[in-house]
This record gives C-alpha cells, structure tokens and sequence, in this order.
C-alpha cells in the first residue's frame, strides 16, 4: 500500500504528535507499505520517504519549522514531486498549511483521506496567546483555514467547551476540517465524543497511538520504591504551558523532602522553568537536560518510578503516558480523561498545587504502590504495541481503498 502522511508537525520538533506519526511510519514500513511524509523543516532527512516542504526562517514557533502557505505549498509539490496520484491513501494529521494542503489533493486526485485530530486547539489558543488577543488571533486562524478549505459550519460560544469567542473559532476551524475527511481517527473515546458534540460528521474510529514493538518488547523492569529512598520522577514531554510544566514545578517545591526530577524536553516554558528552579533552590533535585533525543529517552526511564502528564483539558492521549505502560515505569496525571489511556495510576483530584502534592505524598507513604502498578503496566503493555494500533489503522485504509 503506498500512503501519503501530511503534518505540520514532525521534524525538528519535540513531542507525542512527531513521535506518534515516527513509530506509525516506522509500523507500516515494516509490514512492506510504502510511507511518505510531507512536512516543514530546516533541513532534508537522509530518509527519502520525508519530504520537506518550503519552510519559513522565522518565526519559529516554540523552536519548530512553520511552513509557508497552504498555496505555495501546493504549488511547490505539483512541480516538484510526480507521483501524487500513485497514492492510495492520503492521512493528514494536523489542520494547518501543509495538513490544509493534504486535503485540498485528496479532493483533486480523488484519493480517500483519513484525518487524526490530535487534540484541542482551543486549549492551546487559551494557554498560549494573552487574553485580550484570543478572540482576534482565533478569528485570523479560523479566516484563513476557511479561505483554503470552505467552512459549512459555524460553532457559537457556548457555556461548556466553547466558552470565549476565540474558543468557538479554533472548534470551528477543528470541526470543518474533520468533516472534509472520509474517515477521522482520535486516539482516545472522550475526544470523539467532544467533536461529534461539536458537529464532526464523519465516521470516526478509536486508534491509538503506538509504541514501537522492539521497545514494548524488551526487559523492562518491576519498578520498586524501597522506604526511605527518593521517589525518582521523569518528564518527558514538551515544557510548554499546556503542559503545566510550572504547575507540576511548584508542586515539586512543596516535596523537595522525597523526590528527585528529571526533566526532558523543549518549549516555551524552559527558560520561565530553570528561573524557578533556581529561585526555588531546586538544582540538587530537578534536573532541566532540555531537548533530547527521543530514542534515548527509554533508558532514561529504566530507573525511575513515576512518568508524569500535568496537563488538565486537552483531550490529547499523551505518548508520556503510553511510553510509560510500554516501559512499566507507573504515572502520574491530573486530567480525569486520561484514565481512559492507561489501565492504572496516580490521579490527582484536581488540577491544582494543592491536589498534585496531596497526590503525590499520599503514593510516597505508601511506596507498596509504585510495584503493584509497574506490575499492572507490565501485563498490559501489548495494548501499546505499535503492531495493535496498525491493525486497526490497516483495517481502515483497505476499506476506503475498497
């Protein structure tokens, strides 16, 4: 089978949709299908299957390569690459220029589209753009996502979801560019729910994402806290504010007595984060290493205790947390959804300081419970495998293609 994925994010950037789109590349290669990936980037991959499409010097959003416009882009792969039409399935998996650009071929050429949301651009308006600028920064990127792809539906400000008029632009942007795929995939039931609530037409299907089979498939340890040791903590993800890495930061200063923090991973809140950390006089305890390769990542998880997910209301699925199953290391989440995601851990009851610290020292007085949900993670890390996931995702494909 030979499939065309589109996505706005994946070179040069750190985090779970990069990841996620990596190992699903890696899968279906494996199992003999024929993968190319269009994306932006700062530089050409010695992989030829990744095709970077013109990219913009600046700016560079949270240090990742922004693509040019949806036309200039299109234009470019008309010119530059001959065989768009040999593909038989289209996958595009984010909803800006070069994503914009999958769908508008895939009604050209007649080839099916199938398109992951990965989670809610509303949230990320409303954690990233200061207050009195969401409204207008909403309605600019809703305006031009509907220049290129014709909106048919309109989502109002409401009092749940879309609750800021700049919030019901990013829910119109999302549920318009759903509905222009034959088929939409989310990783995740509380997601799907949340779109089809907001207007996605579209059959959508429940798919994972997934972690490399090689990777769930090694010894991984039972992980143990011995009483009286430090409870070892690992991030890795994004340092962002959707993230709530500053949030998690606090509540580590309030437990600066029992844990000991690594950090892995780039974003906008780095520098804000190493800032507190040295006001805070954490150093001995949180270690900030930054960017850091991803497939090194897993053995730094082989001796810690606990992976931690802060963020609170993004529907995402989160790879921390399916790394973290595939590896047995227990986690640590806020977000009541993503209990959905992995079969146990520890939940916050909130999303605030207060919450994360009564959490967090309720699991360190009982340290009995790291082994029973290592033990739990390890029977249940197949789940993850990125061979699971593709079935489904295979089983998708050949029925547009049929």
């Amino acid at each position: 089978m030979k499939i065309a994925i589109f996505t706005d994010i994946f070179l040069d950037t750190f985090g779970g949709i990069p990841s996620s789109i990596a190992a699903q590349k890696a899968g279906l290669e494996k199992l003999g299908h024929q993968v190319t990936v269009f994306c932006p980037g700062f530089h050409q991959p010695k992989d030829t299957n990744i095709v970077v499409v013109p990219t913009r010097k600046w700016p560079k959003p949270n240090g990742a390569p922004l693509a040019y416009g949806p036309r200039r882009i299109e234009n470019w792969l008309w010119a530059n690459v001959e065989d768009l039409k040999s593909f038989e399935v289209f996958h595009v998996h984010y909803e800006a220029s070069v994503s914009i650009v999958g769908v508008r071929l895939a009604q050209r050429l007649k080839i099916p589209l199938v398109q992951t949301m990965h989670g809610r651009e509303d949230k990320a308006l409303e954690c990233n753009i200061p207050w009195g600028l969401q409204t207008v920064v909403g309605k600019m990127i809703n305006s031009l996502h509907g220049w290129y792809l014709p909106h048919r539906m309109v989502v109002r400000k409401d009092q749940e979801l879309a609750s800021t008029p700049g919030r019901a632009q990013m829910w119109t942007m999302m549920v318009n560019h759903a509905n222009f795929a034959q088929v939409v995939i989310t990783p995740s039931m509380h997601f799907a729910q949340k779109l089809q609530q907001y207007g996605v037409k579209r059959p959508i299907e429940v798919v994972s994402n997934g972690i490399d089979d090689e990777i769930v498939a090694q010894n991984w340890p039972l992980r143990k806290l011995e009483k009286g040791k430090k409870l070892k903590i690992i991030w890795n993800s994004r340092v962002s504010k959707e993230k709530r890495i500053m949030p998690f930061l606090a509540a580590v200063a309030e437990c600066r007595d029992f844990v000991e923090v690594s950090v892995y991973g780039d974003g906008n809140e780095l520098e804000r984060a190493k800032k507190f950390v040295r006001e805070k006089n954490l150093e001995k305890i949180v270690k900030l290493f930054g960017a850091t390769e991803h497939s090194k990542l897993f053995e730094k998880m082989r001796d810690q205790h606990l992976s931690v997910m802060a963020s609170y209301g993004f529907d995402t699925q989160g790879m921390t947390l399916l790394e973290a199953e595939a590896t047995g290391l227990p986690v640590f989440f806020c977000d009541p959804d993503m209990a959905e995601v992995v079969p146990t851990g520890v939940q916050a009851a909130g999303p605030g300081v207060a919450e994360m610290v009564q959490a967090l020292r309720q699991l360190y007085q009982n340290p009995q419970r790291i082994e029973e949900m290592s033990a739990v993670m390890l029977k249940r890390r197949q789940d993850v495998a990125q061979s699971t996931q593709l079935k489904k995702l295979l089983k998708i494909y050949r029925k547009l293609i049929d």
